[in-house]
């Protein structure tokens, strides 16, 4: 055992109350999970911990030993005495392994208490630790069959964390402080983002991305190709949010041999295999080869720790890892790396909004040390039209479009926009701004707003009240309906308002409307998202009149377009130029290495000078602008 287990194996025997009669101390994952005889003896003494944990500078949470927690039947009895009806408990499950009690319930907090009265007093009852869910309003298939995979996989999980315990408490090795950063995916280009991160100690994967662009081929890939990138020899992949340019390709680690684990928030998780499983299944009826099956997938999940915004945590012996709010979609986050004892801080934004919506509060600027921020530039040479000129343009299109008796189709991002569109339209309807038309919701945007309503504390602070304090859930408007997939009779019906996935018309139900609907000139396709290079939505949004689309049988169909093809980019989850240099002013930590990203080429380099021009005035004279390409390597201290 090494001596940094020792050490901190010590602190805790030291440090707690011989009567709460420790048993056993297991490093599970970034956590250190003290197993007692007797919990009861620590029901007043929570400071004692937590000082502990202050001293060590590490997670501890205590557990009861197998032999101390109470029967199941006779735990779940206590569980619903002790919480209120309200809270509407739908399930209970239990984790032998761990020690821990799954409570699923539709008002989670009631099943907390104040401060956590709730909660603790069902571990001090039952002795078993208490993981509280949300049972959403509208039913998510995906979070229940998440849930019920980790947990039928209970031993494989703990064993697998007690493996990421040892990796992340090991000895350091070299004296050495050095930190590298090397451009694998999504450099000069947006697509495929993938950043190497490492120490003499160790090695750190941010996001691993597919290119949306591309069908196949090696642009599709990062580059993870090259000798630095052994999986056996990297610690852990840092995922910012579920868009599959940034998560697309993480269960190919796992097909190739990486057994480590993936950080990211519960959101992230749950969104990004639904977006890998969708995936999947588009290429299979589209037959394209796929590059990993669901097997990868299932095991991504085991694999996955998930963390709050601000929750400090160990990765590696010589990196803790803290999300920021990103502002971007829900769950996106900021990656803080606090690298040695001081030695070097790295910000990797991934994808942000520095700006309020109506989904999500705006991005955090708010760090305590930069040292080298690596910034995504995807709109660094464009300025978005403001959020309310945005509004106020779709609902002009939408209106002028449903007096012709036409119909409106908004291909979205089904994380995201999907989600920000029905908010505006919602609210539109509701004050009579447009008319009561149906509008129709397909493709992955449903369930991902099932998610959505699983995390109201990761909303927009009107959201987040709407829903948990007033009762009046945006998302179960009357005025939605739900479909499945494509339907004939909506796309040559009565006038109407059709949110359908992808938001680049890259497949999906948007892609089977559109050729439906192309030819009448009545109709109107409203982009509201970025469209990348190559994809047939940047065609159409670039004024191209008519376009080919293979069909799933193989065969070519020409596409006439006589409809009116609209954009309004003032609902993008990027930052514009204004909002980025906004950003870089009121950074609290000025960055002395600024590594400029996710851009295309233009984009990047006219913000590099932009950002060059006025040093002065954003608080960056000392600092260095870096733009590397695909396999460039930077030293950063």
């Amino acid at each position: 055992m090494s001596s940094v287990r020792l050490n901190i194996i010590s602190a805790i025997y030291g440090n707690l109350p011989k009567e709460a009669q420790i048993t056993k101390i297991e490093f599970e994952g970034p956590e250190i999970a003290v197993y007692v005889k007797n919990p009861s003896i620590l029901a007043d003494k929570g400071e004692i911990v937590k000082k502990i944990a202050k001293d060590i500078k590490k997670r501890i949470v205590i557990k009861a030993d197998e032999k101390a927690r109470k029967d199941k039947k006779e735990t779940e009895e206590i569980i619903k005495n002790i919480v209120p009806k309200e809270a509407e408990i739908v399930n209970i499950k239990f984790d032998d392994e761990l020690g821990e009690v799954l409570i699923k319930a539709k008002k989670p907090g009631l099943v907390i208490g104040k401060g956590g009265t709730l909660q603790n007093k069902i571990f001090f009852e039952t002795f078993w630790r208490p993981v509280i869910v949300r049972e959403p309003p509208i039913k998510s298939r995906t979070i229940d069959s998440i849930l019920t995979h980790i947990y039928n996989e209970t031993e494989y999980h703990a064993k697998i964390l007690k493996v990421f315990g040892e990796r992340i408490h090991r000895e350091l090795l070299f004296k050495e402080r050095s930190v590298r950063v090397t451009a694998l995916g999504g450099f000069y280009e947006v697509g495929r983002s993938a950043v190497l991160v490492e120490t003499p100690e160790s090695k750190i994967l941010l996001d691993t991305g597919l290119n949306p662009s591309v069908t196949g081929g090696e642009k599709f890939f990062p580059r993870l190709d090259i000798d630095q990138v052994r999986l056996e020899d990297i610690d852990a992949v840092v995922i910012t949010h579920a868009h599959l340019d940034h998560c697309g390709m993480v269960p190919l680690l796992f097909k190739y041999g990486y057994n480590g684990p993936v950080y990211t928030t519960a959101p992230t998780r749950d969104i990004m295999a639904l977006m890998q499983l969708d995936a999947l299944d588009v290429a299979e009826k589209e037959g394209r080869p796929v590059p990993y099956t669901a097997k990868e997938v299932r095991k991504e999940l085991l694999h996955t720790i998930t963390l709050d915004y601000e929750e400090v945590t160990d990765i590696a012996p010589d990196i803790k890892l803290t999300f920021y709010n990103a502002g971007h979609i829900i769950g996106s986050a900021m990656a803080h790396l606090h690298i040695g004892e001081g030695t070097h801080n790295i910000v990797y934004t991934g994808d942000f909004k520095y700006a309020r919506t109506k989904l999500l509060d705006k991005a955090n600027d708010e760090f305590l040390r930069v040292d080298t921020m690596i910034m995504e530039t995807t709109y660094g040479a464009q300025e978005q039209e403001g959020r309310e000129e945005a509004e106020e343009k779709l609902i002009s299109i939408i209106n002028n479009t449903l007096s012709k008796g036409g119909k409106v189709l908004i291909p979205v991002l089904a994380v995201g926009r999907g989600q920000e569109i029905m908010l505006v339209l919602n609210e539109a309807m509701k004050n009579k701004k447009i008319p009561q038309v149906p509008i129709y919701v397909t493709g992955l945007v449903d369930e991902i707003t099932a998610i959505h309503n699983a995390y109201p504390e990761m909303l927009s602070r009107e959201v987040r009240e709407a829903i948990l304090y007033k009762d009046e859930n945006p998302f179960t408007s009357e005025f939605f309906h739900r479909i499945d997939g494509y339907r004939e009779d909506i796309a040559q019906g009565e006038p109407s308002i059709i949110l359908a996935t992808s938001g680049m018309l890259n497949g999906g139900p948007a892609v089977e409307f559109f050729k439906t609907m192309a030819p009448d000139n009545r109709n109107a396709i409203v982009f509201v998202s970025y469209q990348a290079e190559g994809t047939l939505g940047r065609k159409i949004r670039d004024g191209v009149k008519e376009v080919q689309i293979i069909d799933r049988d193989g065969r070519v169909e020409n596409i006439k377009i006589a409809m009116e093809v609209t954009h309004v980019e003032g609902f993008s989850g990027h930052s514009d130029r204004r909002q980025l240099l906004h950003y870089l002013r009121n950074l609290s930590a000025k960055p002395r290495n600024l590594v400029l990203n996710h851009g295309e080429p233009g984009a990047i380099e006219s913000f590099r000078k932009q950002v060059d021009r006025e040093k002065d005035k954003l608080g960056l004279r000392g600092t260095k602008i870096y733009t590397p390409q695909i396999l460039d390597s930077l030293r950063v201290a």
